[in-house]
């Protein structure tokens, strides 16, 4: 026995003593939770069957039909290759555990692969806990049927498989915590939207009742400033009426007063305070025209000509104009009433 193992070992040999410093700390960790560990946990120890729940089962075979079609060589060699480049458990389908496995199922009784399958066990169980601390259920998942298959009394497995559906479920959990926060959260700013929009639906009300409120008081003042303008309007307009009918009153009796006074006034009674002559027009004046005019007059009581008029024009419409304006500028002493009379005004050239 010990020649045969010594000859089916050697093709190994690198891979065990490359790994056994490597995997002597990870089989200590096995042994260790297969034997003081337990004792840690009784509950689990004792009623394993109650407590552990079944983990979910891939759906594809843990060795796939193209690795179980290859040869026993061509599987020892694709072995030894995933092991020199550090595949050890990964990626599916093209490593080491997977190989060992596939040769395992060719040869049986090959010591060596068993030995190879059982160095590798521990980086399978480590990279199992990373899969579930890591929530990758799935990769855990592959990796525990791989241990399961290398060997189905693994201490490990019970609580590997345990941990699986702890995570499983913690996993769950926080998964429909996160949809009950989500929701709630959902809730949350759907209310704080409504009570925005509340909010902003009332400010625009007491806005608009604002600005109604403005415009009332803008139309009413507007109204008020338009009675009070035309009140007084009303009140200037009585004033002014008042004021004529005083200065009415008043002209009636100051001419009752001059009536009682004196009669009524004749040309003899005008006395002349200024009587400017008359401008000769400048065409009669190149042409040495000559002429006259009677201009017929009124005198009002204050002394002023209140009208003029032309009675006569010799040559007609020469000297017409320049007579009237002379004549509106004349100024009389006041009078006891109006007097009218007549004026004749000459023009002739200076030689």
């Amino acid at each position: 026995m010990s020649v045969v193992q010594d000859t089916a070992s050697t093709p190994f040999r690198p891979l065990r003593d490359g790994l056994r410093h490597a995997a002597l700390s990870a089989a200590l960790v096995l042994a260790m939770s297969a034997c003081g560990g337990d004792k840690a946990d009784p509950a689990v120890t004792a009623q394993p069957e109650v407590t552990v729940a079944q983990p979910t089962q891939t759906t594809a075979p843990v060795i796939s039909a193209q690795i179980a079609a290859m040869s026993v060589d061509q599987l020892r060699d694709a072995a030894r290759a995933a092991q020199g480049e550090q595949r050890m458990y990964a990626p599916a389908g093209n490593n080491a555990m997977e190989y060992y496995l596939a040769l395992r199922d060719k040869q049986p009784n090959d010591a060596a692969v068993a030995s190879a399958l059982t160095d590798l066990m521990p980086y399978a169980l480590i990279a199992s806990e990373q899969s579930i601390a890591r929530d990758d259920f799935a990769e855990a998942q592959r990796l525990y049927a791989l241990m399961e298959k290398t060997d189905k009394a693994a201490p490990a497995l019970p609580r590997l498989k345990q941990a699986l559906a702890d995570a499983q479920t913690s996993f769950a959990q926080r998964q429909q915590q996160t949809q009950v926060d989500a929701e709630a959260e959902k809730a949350r700013l759907a209310k704080l939207e409504q009570e925005r929009k509340e909010q902003q639906e009332n400010t625009q009300r007491q806005a608009a009742q604002q600005l109604a409120q403005q415009q009332a008081a803008q139309q009413q003042a507007a109204q008020q400033a338009a009675a009070q303008r035309e009140a007084e309007q009303r009140a200037a307009a009585q004033r002014e009426a008042e004021q004529r009918a005083a200065a009415q009153r008043e002209a009636e009796q100051r001419a009752a007063v001059q009536a009682q006074t004196k009669t009524t006034a004749t040309a003899s009674d005008l006395r002349a305070i200024s009587t400017p002559s008359p401008k000769y027009p400048p065409e009669a004046l190149r042409a040495g025209q000559s002429g006259e005019v009677l201009i017929e007059f009124t005198v009002a009581v204050d002394g002023s000509v209140s009208a003029a008029r032309v009675v006569r024009g010799t040559p007609p419409r020469v000297f017409d104009r320049e007579a009237v304006a002379a004549v509106r500028r004349w100024r009389f002493q006041p009078v006891a009433s109006p007097v009218t009379t007549r004026r004749t005004l000459g023009f002739k050239p200076d030689n």
